[in-house]
């Protein structure tokens, strides 16, 4: 039921793109976060945020992930959560403007209820011993955590693709002879989802290299052992799928962006080699919802256009909240001819990619 949003806010982008020269620059990373929020918004609000609430949350989220520490020294010398944390200026701006944004959204739906709305679960949810409704900052820490959660992750690997696919023609040249194949000039829908499979398979691969989280953490609630390594009881362990997704013993050709071996009937690799949405009982709970809205995003707007990194630019990745490639990744917009009504598989994908991401 929300394949329709997210082709609906994917077109709107493509609009947004039409209206640019051909070889204009475009953030590729701000669009795709504004895009992505807007999805989101309209997923669990049930609204449209708007061009203008669009880009303060991404710039408010933004520079929230640029203000947090990269070590929280409370937490270092073992101090209890209720302790405060110390928050920077910018940290605070950045704040309060989310919780502007994400206030906003909820007032509005509360003066104008709309039952389609997951919003509406959460305002209608009841404390099992008490009783009691969410109050309201507890209502909007919930919506301010499924906004980021469900709009940042998406965004960046629909942005890190857009790069790699910008290095791989060939890899590119296979995704769109599979859009035309499969969609002709049409909007995608969710029952061409079966149809899309290389198109998938360059989300997954996409995912491989550049994890949206690529450092899980987890305490031991037991002393337990590890490879033979004593893990005591509230000690931290590391899942690093950085490292685990690049790792030579698990996958063949790490450094290639090479989608077909995501593709149906190849080697599959170990669930534990390739773990982007997390593994187990904290597994992501939007895994279908995100990978469903790249698919659909990545098809809609591949259709019409092409990027290619800006001259100039070198897209370095950076771990904050999330992964993300860097603050800006400045792309050259490129439009395709509209493509004809026509079948056909697609070609063969090439043996190897020319380009490494080491």
């Amino acid at each position: 039921e929300f394949a329709p949003l997210m082709t609906g806010a994917a077109l709107e982008m493509a609009d947004r793109w039409g209206e640019a020269a051909d070889g204009a620059i475009v953030d590729a990373l701000s669009d795709m976060a504004q895009m992505a929020a807007e999805i989101i918004c309209r997923t669990i609000f049930g609204g449209a945020l708007g061009r203008e609430r669009t880009r303060e949350v991404v710039e408010s989220f933004s520079a929230f992930q640029h203000s947090v520490a990269r070590v929280d020294i409370p937490s270092l010398f073992g101090l209890p959560d209720w302790v405060p944390r110390w928050r920077s200026p910018a940290q605070r701006r950045a704040i309060r403007g989310v919780h502007r944004v994400v206030d906003g959204i909820i007032a509005e739906h509360r003066a104008r209820p709309d039952a389609t709305a997951a919003i509406g679960k959460l305002i209608a949810a009841r404390d099992d011993e008490t009783g009691e409704p969410l109050d309201a900052t507890a209502l909007r820490n919930e919506a301010g955590v499924i906004f980021l959660a469900g709009h940042e992750t998406t965004a960046n690997t629909l942005a890190f693709a857009w790069f790699l696919l910008s290095q791989a023609p060939d890899v590119e040249a296979r995704l769109h002879a599979e859009l035309d194949a499969v969609l002709g000039d049409a909007a995608p829908t969710l029952a061409d989802l079966p149809g899309l499979v290389y198109t998938k398979a360059v989300i997954d691969e996409t995912l491989r290299p550049y994890p949206p989280i690529p450092i899980l953490t987890r305490e031991a609630i037991e002393d337990d052992s590890i490879a033979g390594q004593r893990v005591p009881a509230g000690a931290l362990v590391f899942v690093v799928p950085w490292l685990l997704h690049r790792n030579r013993k698990l996958w063949d050709r790490p450094d290639h962006f090479a989608p077909e071996r995501f593709l149906p009937g190849q080697p599959t690799p170990s669930k534990w080699a390739f773990m982007p949405f997390s593994m187990g009982p904290r597994i992501c709970a939007g895994l279908a919802f995100g990978q469903t809205e790249a698919v659909l995003c990545l098809a809609t707007l591949a259709q019409q256009f092409k990027l290619r990194l800006a001259a100039g630019h070198e897209m370095k990745p950076v771990c904050r909240v999330s992964l993300r490639p860097g603050d800006h990744l400045p792309m050259t917009l490129h439009r395709r001819r509209p493509p004809p009504r026509s079948g056909g598989e697609p070609p063969p994908a090439a043996l190897k990619c020319p380009v490494a991401h080491a």
